[in-house]
């Protein structure tokens, strides 16, 4: 019988969610280690305090790349937030169509991130890399160094040669359900080393039985990965966890 205390949903909008408090509670009363990623700055506040008050939730602060655009001025604000947390997310960048006017701001922005959580240590950032893998790549590579902070890329779709890098790197990849809908992605997710795997839904923006996906339906992609690699739910559950501590444990 798998129980759903232990999961990991290591990239998940509750604030996003029609009962933000409500939502923060379920994942919580579930045993869902669960990080609650934030879009900006300004949505930290609420964040943190609903979060604190749980013990599998934690809040990340962030500011989205595809919201720089309107929402860089709040940069100060998120320096501002910083110590409050270990966790950094989501921020990134973002060349879609709709986004890439603003790609050299979310470059600027995504730099001094990198700097700040380098003169900070210890952070562990998630980060999104939507049609932007080598540019992330290159960031990371020049304004973070070993040692100073865990990068965790958010629902990768680069290519595998790309993977390989950010596996030299030292990244780590979260992986929801939509990604096994591909079979590029799948084969990308293949390549992935098992010990650098987490789990999550980036819900609400995906979907389980035709409603937004909660931190509990991540059981779903463990049972894909289980697929993948021919293990049971239980030893994808134990890997997913024990990566997670080691994440945590980097400093």
């Amino acid at each position: 019988m798998i129980t759903l205390e232990g999961l990991v949903d290591f990239h998940c909008h509750l604030d996003l969610y029609p009962d933000h408090r409500a939502a923060v509670q379920e994942a919580d009363a579930a045993g869902v280690f669960t990080l609650a990623v934030t879009t900006t700055p300004r949505a930290w506040p609420r964040n943190h305090e609903f979060a604190r008050a749980t013990r599998h939730v934690r809040a990340a602060l962030g500011l989205h790349p595809q919201l720089v655009g309107e929402h860089a001025s709040e940069l100060a604000l998120w320096d501002a937030h910083l110590a409050e947390t270990r966790y950094i997310g989501e921020v990134g960048l973002d060349a879609g169509p709709r986004f890439y006017k603003s790609f050299d701001l979310q470059k600027q922005v995504f730099e001094h991130i990198l700097r700040r959580c380098a003169e900070a240590g210890n952070k562990v950032i998630s980060v999104h890399s939507v049609r932007t893998a080598k540019a992330v790549l290159d960031h990371i590579e020049a304004y973070l160094p070993p040692g100073q902070g865990k990068i965790v890329l958010h629902w990768f779709t680069g290519t595998k040669a790309e993977a390989k890098r950010a596996i030299e790197m030292g990244c780590y990849f979260s992986v929801n359900a939509a990604m096994f809908n591909s079979e590029r992605h799948i084969s990308m997710v293949s390549a992935l080393p098992l010990e650098r795997l987490l789990t999550e839904t980036d819900g609400p923006f995906t979907q389980t039985g035709g409603r937004p996906s909660k931190p509990s339906d991540v059981l779903v992609v463990v049972e894909a990965i289980g697929r993948l690699h021919g293990l049971s739910s239980l030893e994808v559950i134990a890997n997913i966890k024990a990566n997670l501590r080691g994440l945590l444990e980097f400093t």
